[in-house]
């Protein structure tokens, strides 16, 4: 599934993160991972978070999401 994001518009992932995840650091998570590319290790740097929570985050929050845009 990771890639097909690559074939997924921006602006479809923008809009399909702000309405389906509720958590604002999630949400600001999963933009900057799938639209500016950050890695797990500067997410984890931004966030304060460890490199393990940043993945948790975006596989779980992420696969849904991309989910919902693939099954459209």
């Amino acid at each position: 599934m990771r890639r097909d994001i690559d074939d997924i518009p921006n602006s479809l992932l923008t809009i399909y993160i702000d309405e389906w995840e509720k958590s604002e650091r999630n949400r600001t998570i999963l933009k900057r991972r799938f639209i500016d590319g950050l890695t797990f290790d500067e997410l984890s740097e931004e966030f304060n978070l460890s490199p393990q929570a940043v993945k948790k985050i975006v596989y779980k929050h992420g696969d849904k999401i991309l989910l919902k845009i693939l099954n459209k």
